[in-house]
């Protein structure tokens, strides 16, 4: 499967007394499968941004890229992720200028507004404690780990900066 579990169980003896302890990993590969599946854009989490509700974050995303109506309106109303990625790559000559340099700042956002609308995605993001979020993409070098490992892990790291955000509000 392509996760780790944010907590393991285990039976430990401190002491004469039988305890059971969880235990963080130190990395937790997210991309599809149980725990992960809601970190990724795929993942069948609606999202509101900009006014609309996206029937994924990867809706979303594939149409911030985009100025011209007809493209983001035929991605807003793709049946799935996927065919929303497809139309993005069909119509890639249309991107708009500057998005390279941005992309990573609309997902955040995008990622941003997922989280505070799934309490679920909280109780996961906050169960993953310290560990290095990966996104176990062996196809994507930008946002995840890349056939190599040596990926940039872009979605990864905006999870993490997000987890970092929602601990520090806790505190506050």
């Amino acid at each position: 499967m392509l996760f780790h579990l944010t907590k393991i169980s285990m039976s430990i003896v401190l002491k004469g007394e039988n305890k059971t302890v969880d235990t963080v990993p130190e990395q937790i590969l997210f991309y599809g499968g149980e725990f992960g599946y809601g970190f990724s854009n795929f993942a069948a989490f609606n999202v509101e941004w900009k006014d609309r509700v996206w029937q994924t974050s990867e809706h979303a995303f594939q149409a911030a890229a985009f100025d011209e109506e007809e493209v983001v309106e035929a991605i807003f109303s793709a049946r799935s992720a996927h065919d929303a990625l497809m139309l993005a790559i069909e119509h890639q000559s249309k991107m708009r200028a500057g998005w390279e340099e941005e992309m990573v700042t609309v997902m955040k956002d995008i990622c941003r507004h997922k989280l505070q609308q799934h309490p679920y995605l909280k109780r996961k993001l906050k169960e993953s404690a310290d560990a290095e979020l990966v996104e176990d993409s062996p196809k994507d070098a930008v946002w995840g780990r890349g056939a190599d490992w040596k990926g940039r892990n872009e979605l990864g790291k905006i999870w993490m900066e997000l987890r970092e955000e929602m601990e520090t509000e806790i505190k506050l």
